[in-house]
């Protein structure tokens, strides 16, 4: 019989799993992840994007690149440090965000909406949870 962290682990990795099915873009997993975060962190270096997805910079420097190369993410001088570029969403790479969030939004919506109130709330206050556990 699993435990509470094995059950946990591979619930999440399940609904990860079903809300990738939704995706139709060419990019890899990780790719739309860093395209993701380097929205959410507004202007980072690559260096930032790469400590806030936890991986090498090496690795992340190939990524960038490969999102530059596709036209979703532009480089950009740093204003005070000539070693160092910064990196932003270009309105392509915003356009494809747009597109994959409101894709798995609305599977996740209409499943959502076969559920109780109660079951609702509940995943409400697990989201939470989660988001806690996954920043640690």
């Amino acid at each position: 019989m699993p435990n509470d962290s094995q059950r946990l682990a591979r619930a999440v990795a399940r609904l990860n799993r079903r809300l990738r099915q939704e995706r139709q873009t060419d990019l890899t997993p990780t790719q739309l992840s860093v395209l993701a975060s380097i929205r959410i962190l507004g202007s980072p270096t690559p260096s930032a994007v790469a400590a806030h997805e936890r991986v090498q910079p090496p690795s992340m420097a190939r990524t960038i690149g490969c999102l530059v190369d596709a036209g979703l993410v532009l480089r950009e001088p740093h204003p005070t440090d000539g070693r160092q570029v910064l990196v932003s969403v270009s309105d392509k790479g915003e356009d494809v965000l747009a597109e994959e969030r409101a894709r798995r939004d609305e599977w996740l919506s209409h499943r959502l909406a076969e559920l109780t109130a109660d079951d609702r709330a509940v995943l409400r206050k697990a989201a939470d949870l989660l988001e806690g556990l996954a920043s640690a």
